[in-house]
């Protein structure tokens, strides 16, 4: 009973060593955060007017000035701390990849982490390419779509028309958090559709997609695309456009990558010799195995020499 309790034990110490590990990682990497944060607060000011540089580019080609403002007496408070987790979270992400990277690796193979480490560094590359084109292509061309709505005349007059014989005046005066949370949007949701290529080479690499079975679905891919484009743009055929012929050139550059990586597979199994072409099974274990000639001679065989297999049988009893 005693090498029982003390076989228990012992299977369960790794796993309570494993246990502590990852807690001490996922406080390292909080502490990290939290530093980056307290980092981007002090400077939170600077950060939030480097963002509003598309919406003050496309005001100033209006002749308009780049007011934002605060409906709220926190609001001020809400925008800087917004600003301090963006921040703060892009500023502690390789500290935190690091800590993530230093607890997986010790339970890989050597060929898994050179296969595992490019994917860790690709992803926050193209989540940062994402994040740039968001910014300076795709919200510059939503602002411009938005204020597109305003009712002024070239002055900044109200606009006298048939309905409004007095005038009418219809002009942006936007919430900074408002503003803030729309860029953020923008940021995340095009840095996440650049993970993309990342994600589907590293599930090729698993063996969970292949290239042929990416090429099948392409279709239903592009109605995805365009659904997703429809959610995280706005109403502007421009940016949806845009957002689609990227997102699916990731798609098909992602196909590339897979069948790249299949090759490079077999390349490694054909030089080991573990490498064996598909051949059809059934029809080579019949015409090699004489036992399975006959039980096929006997699927042949019609009604009508069953009944006279029977009724030689018969005849040869009398």
């Amino acid at each position: 009973m005693s090498s029982a309790e003390d076989d228990i034990e012992d299977s369960a110490a790794p796993l309570i060593e494993h246990l502590a590990e990852l807690r001490t990682r996922l406080i390292r990497c909080v502490v990290y955060f939290l530093i980056g944060m307290v980092i981007c607060f002090t400077v939170a000011t600077p950060i939030f007017n480097f963002l509003t540089d598309p919406l003050c580019s496309v005001l100033s080609s209006r002749g308009q000035d780049c007011d934002l403002i605060f409906i709220s007496p926190q609001e001020g408070f809400f925008v800087a701390i917004k600003v301090s987790l963006l921040g703060g979270f892009m500023l502690s992400f390789p500290f935190i990849a690091n800590q993530l990277w230093r607890f997986v690796a010790p339970g890989l193979y050597k060929s898994e982490k050179g296969a595992f480490l490019p994917f860790l560094v690709a992803s926050p590359f193209m989540f940062l390419l994402g994040a740039s084109f968001a910014f300076y292509v795709v919200t510059p061309l939503a602002y411009d779509f938005f204020l597109g709505f305003q009712q002024f005349g070239a002055e900044g007059e109200a606009v006298v028309g048939e309905e409004v014989t007095q005038g009418l005046s219809v002009v942006f005066q936007g919430s900074a958090q408002e503003y803030l949370n729309l860029t953020i949007k923008f940021i995340v949701a095009f840095g996440l559709c650049f993970q993309l290529p990342v994600l589907l080479t590293l599930m090729g690499k698993a063996g969970l997609v292949s290239a042929e079975g990416l090429g099948q679905v392409r279709k239903y891919a592009m109605v995805g695309i365009l659904v997703l484009a429809a959610l995280v743009t706005p109403p502007d055929v421009i940016t949806q456009v845009i957002l689609f012929v990227v997102v699916y050139g990731l798609y098909e550059v992602s196909i590339f990558l897979v069948r790249r990586v299949e090759r490079k597979r077999e390349a490694e199994l054909r030089a080991q010799g573990l490498w064996f072409e598909d051949e059809p099974a059934e029809e080579t274990a019949s015409e090699d195995d004489p036992l399975m000639r006959e039980f096929d001679e006997d699927d042949d065989l019609t009604d009508e020499d069953l009944r006279d297999d029977a009724n030689r049988d018969g005849d040869g009893k009398a």
